[in-house]
C-alpha cells in the first residue's frame, strides 16, 4: 500500500526534536489533541508505532527511531533540490568558501568573472571547516588540504598547489634562527585548523622529527583569526603563500626549509551537475583564472606569485 501521509510524517519530526508532545504542540500552533490525532493516522498509515506515552514525556520506539532518521534525511534532500531548483530559476550559484581565501585570492578577479558573465548571479558563503555539500544550501565549495578525499557523489578539482609552511611570529622566528627548529619545536603552541587534522603530522613527518606525543596545540577553525594568533606570538601555524604581505611586512616569519609540496586549493562539487549549469561556468572560470597566472609568471620557488597576490 502507497505511503501517504507525509503532512503527518513532518509533524513526526518536529515531534521527535521536541521530545514533548506539548512543546510541539505549541511550536506548530495545534492543539495536543490534534498532534495526537495525527500521531494515530500516521501509524495507521504506517502499520508500526513510532513512540510510546509516559506520564512525564515521550520515548520514540526502535522502528520511530529508524523512521526519524530516513525521514529527516529525506526532507534535508528536497529541501536542497528545491533550494537548486530556485538558484537555478534565478541562474546563480553559491560558493562556499573560507574568508581567508576569499579576500586574499579571489576577491581581486571576482569583477573580472561578473564582467564575462553578467547574467549569473554569484554568492560567497563564508566556510569554516568542511561541510557536506549534501545537506547544505551550497552549489560547491573551495577546500584546502593534501587532496585525496573520497566522498560518493562528489568531484574534487585542484585550482592550483600552494605549499604550506610553519609560519610564527617575528620574534618567535628569531629563536627559531637563533637556536634552529629542533631544539624550539617542542616549546611552541602548534595551531591547528581542525580537530583531527593530519597537517601538523605530516609537516612533522617531512621535517623528520617526531610529532610530540601529547602536543600543545589549540584549534582555531578560522584561517583569519588564526593569522592573527599566530602575529599575536600565540603559537606557530602551517600556511601558504596567501601570507606573503604579512610576511614582507615584518609580522610573520616563514620556516620555509620544510614544505608540504601536496597542499593546495580544492573545487568540490556534485558529480551530476547539469552540462549548463552556473557550476560547471564558474569551475571553468577559476580554473582558467589559476592556469593564466601560473603561464604568465611561471611557478616560484614558493607558490605561484602570479596566483597568490
Amino acid at each position: 500500500m502507497q505511503f501517504r501521509s507525509y503532512a503527518q510524517l513532518r509533524r513526526f519530526c518536529e515531534i521527535a526534536r521536541h521530545a514533548s508532545l506539548g512543546r510541539a504542540a505549541e511550536a506548530l500552533n495545534l492543539t495536543k489533541g490534534a498532534i495526537c490525532h495525527q500521531l494515530d493516522r500516521l501509524e495507521d498509515d504506517l502499520g508500526f508505532a513510532v513512540l510510546t506515552r509516559h506520564p512525564r514525556g515521550i520515548e520514540l520506539t526502535a522502528d520511530g527511531r529508524e523512521l526519524l532518521r530516513v525521514a529527516e534525511l529525506g526532507f534535508a534532500s528536497m529541501e536542497r533540490e528545491i533550494g537548486h531548483l530556485r538558484r537555478r530559476d534565478r541562474n546563480g550559484i553559491t560558493i562556499g568558501m573560507a574568508t581567508y581565501f576569499a579576500s586574499r585570492w579571489l576577491s581581486p578577479r571576482l569583477m573580472r568573472f561578473i564582467s564575462k558573465h553578467a547574467g549569473t548571479g554569484l554568492r560567497i558563503q563564508p566556510m569554516i571547516g568542511t561541510p557536506d555539500l549534501r545537506s547544505s544550501d551550497l552549489d560547491m565549495a573551495i577546500r584546502w588540504g593534501r587532496g585525496g578525499w573520497v566522498e560518493p557523489g562528489m568531484t574534487f578539482e585542484l585550482i592550483f598547489s600552494c605549499p604550506a609552511v610553519l609560519t610564527a611570529s617575528a620574534d618567535i622566528g628569531r629563536r627559531i634562527e637563533a637556536r634552529g627548529i629542533a631544539a624550539v619545536i617542542g616549546d611552541l603552541q602548534l595551531l591547528h585548523d581542525a580537530d583531527g587534522s593530519a597537517a601538523w603530522a605530516d609537516w612533522f613527518g617531512a621535517a623528520g622529527l617526531a610529532l610530540p606525543v601529547a602536543p600543545t596545540d589549540l584549534v582555531i577553525p578560522d584561517p583569519n583569526v588564526r593569522v592573527q594568533a599566530v602575529i599575536d606570538g600565540q603559537g606557530v601555524a602551517l600556511y601558504d603563500a596567501l601570507v606573503d604581505d604579512e610576511v614582507a611586512a615584518g609580522k610573520l616569519y616563514r620556516y620555509d626549509a620544510v614544505r608540504l609540496d601536496r597542499y593546495g586549493y580544492y573545487l568540490v562539487y556534485p558529480d551530476n551537475v547539469p552540462e549548463d549549469s552556473p557550476v560547471l561556468l564558474f569551475r571553468d572560470w577559476i580554473l582558467a583564472e589559476a592556469g593564466a597566472g601560473e603561464a604568465d609568471r611561471g611557478a616560484a620557488n614558493f607558490g605561484h606569485p602570479a596566483i597568490l597576490r
